[in-house]
């Protein structure tokens, strides 16, 4: 997406921003910064927007055209398919607006001019695994591993699809990664023998992440933390300087955490790395083939043997988990897995090793 295919300079100025930031941000925050983009692309020349939104990006963060912007965001207007407007963002969508809108705005708006947005209550997590139920999950990833086709109740995993799935989950359940970093893992992040894999961690490194060690430092509420760190201005200049000092006082978290895998792990992992070496080996392309988790099938990103992106490997997940709870259905001691991996990675508690593992 270039600036030249948005109408209003406001938005085309808006889009080089986003540019700008592509090798600075996650490539899941880029794209839901693009997603934004697209928003105010839709906003601006609309009745409720002021007339001057079109004219310069600083124009469009002013608080007008932002109270404008964010009703018809939030009420649905800006979605990007036309059968879809009209239908309330959810609030961890409107979060994301939120968050984009902030960086976006640092990056406009003169230093020191704070954004103000409305609060928005913490979505409510949906619930995990409990530990039989995981525990059950990791006994069948071996066995499974092992079997033919993976098939039952008119659902049907191939091999390879198999092989990959099994591989995430005992990764997920090892590492407790999310899914950009589960993304981002590349072949030099995994220990010789498949002991253990390395963990890129750079959505835990961000301070909003890390909102219970600043409000215990600061000596504040949490709340007060999250309201500080995005850009709200109803806490005093004191509770924000606080904030602020706790976050320059923490230590930066490592780079890269390293978790050790179990022998069944290993297994599951041995077992993908063979099928990935067959798949990326056929590609007719040059080059480095560094990234651990690849396509298994042509997509709209290239043929199969590319690395797979966030939202692929969510539904690879998604797909692969309503398969595999079909076929283990009345097995003893199994219950549904949630098909969100981040249900999955929030039911175990692990402790990274003291450092990256010999050789």
């Amino acid at each position: 997406m270039t600036p030249k295919q948005y109408s209003a300079p406001s938005v085309r100025q808006l889009a080089a921003v986003v540019d700008g930031l592509a090798w600075e941000v996650s490539a899941e925050r880029l794209r839901q910064l693009r997603m934004v983009v697209g928003m105010w692309d839709r906003a601006v020349g609309r009745d409720e927007m002021p007339g001057r939104a079109t004219r310069g990006v600083q124009q469009l963060f002013t608080r007008p055209a932002l109270e404008a912007f964010w009703d018809l965001a939030v009420a649905g207007e800006l979605r990007h398919l036309k059968q879809d407007r009209g239908r309330e963002l959810p609030v961890a969508t409107q979060r994301i607006v939120r968050d984009c809108l902030v960086l976006l705005g640092r990056r406009v708006l003169p230093a020191g001019r704070v954004l103000e947005f409305p609060w928005l209550p913490q979505p409510e997590l949906k619930g995990t695994v409990a530990p039989q139920g995981v525990a059950a999950l990791y006994r069948g990833l071996v066995d499974l591993a092992g079997q033919g086709p993976l098939e039952g109740g008119g659902a049907a995993l191939s091999f390879e699809d198999r092989t990959r799935l099994l591989a995430m989950v005992a990764v997920v359940l090892d590492s407790t990664c999310r899914s950009g970093e589960l993304t981002a893992m590349r072949l030099d992040g995994v220990a010789a023998g498949e002991e253990a894999v390395g963990v890129r961690r750079r959505q835990q490194k961000a301070p909003p992440n890390r909102v219970g060690e600043i409000a215990a430092l600061a000596e504040v509420h949490p709340a007060s933390v999250r309201e500080v760190l995005s850009g709200r201005l109803d806490r005093s200049e004191e509770t924000r300087q606080r904030v602020l000092a706790a976050v320059e006082a923490l230590e930066p978290l490592p780079e890269v955490e390293w978790y050790g895998l179990r022998e069944g792990s290993r297994v599951a992992l041995r077992r993908w790395l063979a099928v990935r070496e067959g798949i990326v080996g056929a590609l007719p392309l040059e080059g480095a083939r560094t990234e651990l988790w690849v396509t298994l099938v042509p997509t709209k990103a290239g043929p199969a043997g590319v690395p797979i992106r966030a939202q692929g490997l969510r539904k690879a997940f998604e797909r692969g988990m309503v398969a595999l709870n079909l076929v283990m259905a009345g097995e003893y001691g199994w219950e549904p897995m949630p098909t969100r991996m981040e249900q999955l990675r929030r039911s175990v508690d692990v402790v990274p090793l003291e450092g990256p593992p010999a050789g």
